[in-house]
């Protein structure tokens, strides 16, 4: 296999960078109605599903690499960020908190957690560390837009309560050693 054949692993990035911050690869731009997903056999971002029309990502959404959650795809994770990101960025941020979820379908009821993190390169945001940064109507917002993403693909998100950043590092933890796992 030549260089140009060799596909991206966005998926076994490490999680972390060299200062020690998180990664998250973005699936969806803030705003669009594309969502995209990693396809780790071919190392593409794929178009998966498009949104209604009138409808968009509150904000940037993605995953954090060699991770893996309950629906078998690495954790996801919303980004605060000053404008939309690239689908396929690769984002430093750090963890505000996490929006604990459940949801309903092909593979019955499973844990289906949001991230929050806020990008590390931001004006905006800067001064975010927690969850309780996050004025609670936005969080309402946010929490109501998965429940209608969802519903759009036949599966029933219900939102479990929303917890800080030490909850939402334990969530990574069990996700990447999940991944570890998966991988063995």
């Amino acid at each position: 296999m030549n260089a140009t054949q060799v596909p991206c692993l966005l998926h076994r990035l490490p999680c972390r960078d060299d200062e020690g911050r998180w990664r998250v690869v973005i699936e969806a731009a803030a705003g669009t109605r594309n969502k995209y997903k990693y396809d780790p056999k071919l190392g593409v971002l794929a178009l998966h599903k498009v949104l209604p029309l009138g409808t968009g990502f509150p904000y940037d959404f993605g995953f954090v690499p060699s991770t893996l959650g309950e629906d078998g795809d690495p954790l996801d994770a919303l980004v605060f960020a000053d404008e939309p990101l690239a689908p396929g960025s690769i984002v430093p941020c750090r963890l505000l908190g996490i929006l604990k979820a459940r949801q309903t379908g092909e593979k019955g009821k499973i844990r289906n957690d949001r991230l929050l993190a806020a990008s590390i390169e931001t004006h905006r945001y800067r001064g975010w560390r927690k969850q309780g940064d996050v004025p609670a109507p936005v969080l309402e917002e946010i929490e109501r837009f998965f429940v209608f993403y969802n519903a759009q693909r036949g599966i029933e998100f219900e939102p479990q309560g929303r917890q800080g950043p030490k909850a939402a590092r334990t969530a990574l933890e069990r996700g990447i050693q999940a991944f570890g796992h998966a991988r063995k």
